[in-house]
């Protein structure tokens, strides 16, 4: 095997293992990105309890 086909070798090697990681990146970022969806949907439920608590104590105080 000479020293061009070595290199070559080694070119395509780092080619598969670059794709790899740019594929193991992708799913990563829609790991993430679910995550954030999650958390966001959470808070907003959080959000509107909040907002429902308030509206009854308005509520309260008016009644009175």
């Amino acid at each position: 095997m000479g020293i061009a086909d070595q290199f070559k070798d080694k070119a395509q090697e780092l080619a598969d293992q670059a794709k790899q990681k740019a594929g193991q990146g992708k799913d990563e970022a829609q790991d993430r990105a679910a995550q954030g969806r999650d958390q966001e949907s959470g808070s907003s439920s959080g959000m509107k309890d909040r907002a429902r608590d308030a509206k009854d104590q308005a509520r309260e105080r008016f009644d009175r």
